[in-house]
């Protein structure tokens, strides 16, 4: 029987097209469906293609009973019980570096949002208002900018913002690898903190990183400083930035990623008028889909027709 792949968060049309045409594979004729009729075609999958949507989760690997690999297209897996997929048999792979320039490109917008004001200069002004005076900003031209984690995304940021001549530092529990870019190293998070006028987060979510965005450090930053959050919503405790948000103790966020997503209807933060809310977008322009996308193919016809792996995550 042909291997029976299934692609439930969408797709790039084109390279959907071309995986359901390959005489090789039988590829399930819909992209992007609900997780109840993917829950009707896990006991015959042999692969899924998944985006952020799809949590494969315990119940659903077992569910599947001929499940053989998990594609998250993609570079974060935190959505995958990456453990029991192993206990099980499973490979999980992913496509590394395929979004990194989007989600970096993504940050800076936020930085820029948060510190020019546009959003909300942008609601007021087609409200009617002129506002000017209101929405007074900030440059982001020599200010301290501080990097929590150093992955590609975040040498991607610094090598795009280091036009505006920044003092750049960063922040990492490994010492191995090098920013690449004039970039200075501490040692102390709180160092990070206390001395940055923008800080920008690029972690994994793992038990070590969960929650670790706390009352604590938010109460280190300075009055005029801003939040960016590209990465992982679980790694801020999103009461204790609300807190700091509302008692205006930091000037703003940019916030692309929530430990619950959606975004709750009731969340205090959309109350709040000095953070930049967006839908989980960093890896959402055309040219990471089509970049996702072709790795994903590639990894799919190489696993079932090669018999090889690719990007393997491990638990």
């Amino acid at each position: 029987m042909k291997p029976f792949i299934v692609v439930p968060d969408g797709f790039d049309s084109k390279l959907f097209n071309e995986l359901k045409n390959n005489p090789e594979l039988e590829v399930y004729p819909e992209k992007k469906m609900d997780q109840e009729k993917l829950k009707e075609l896990l006991p015959r999958v042999n692969a899924l293609i998944i985006r952020s949507a799809t949590k494969v989760t315990k119940e659903y690997v077992d569910m599947a009973p001929n499940l053989k690999l998990v594609i998250r297209a993609g570079e974060g897996t935190d959505n995958i019980d990456k453990k029991y997929c192993e206990e099980k048999g499973v490979i999980v792979e992913n496509t590394p570096g395929a979004n990194s320039n989007s989600v970096a490109e993504h940050a800076i917008a936020l930085m820029f949002t948060a510190l020019r004001k546009t959003a909300w200069a942008h609601a007021s002004t087609q409200s009617g208002k002129w506002e000017k005076a209101k929405f007074e900003g900030a440059e982001i031209t020599g200010k301290t900018i501080g990097f929590v984690g150093m992955g590609k995304i975040a040498k991607l940021c610094m090598k795009r913002l280091s036009g505006f001549e920044p003092t750049m530092l960063y922040y990492r529990k490994s010492m191995k690898e090098e920013a690449g870019v004039d970039a200075t190293l501490v040692k102390n998070l709180n160092e990070i903190f206390e001395k940055c006028d923008i800080i920008s987060l690029h972690l994994p979510l793992t038990p070590d990183s969960k929650g670790m965005i706390n009352a604590d450090l938010l109460s280190k930053m300075k009055p005029g400083a801003i939040l960016i959050n590209t990465a992982r919503g679980g790694i801020v405790n999103e009461q204790d930035l609300y807190n700091v948000l509302k008692e205006r103790k930091i000037r703003a966020a940019g916030f692309d990623v929530f430990a619950n997503e959606p975004l709750e209807e009731n969340s205090q933060l959309r109350e709040l008028d000095n953070i930049v809310l967006a839908p989980h977008l960093g890896a959402s322009t055309e040219e990471a889909q089509i970049r996702v996308g072709e790795m994903a193919v590639h990894q799919i016809s190489e696993y079932f027709l090669g018999n090889k792996v690719i990007n393997a995550v491990k638990a």
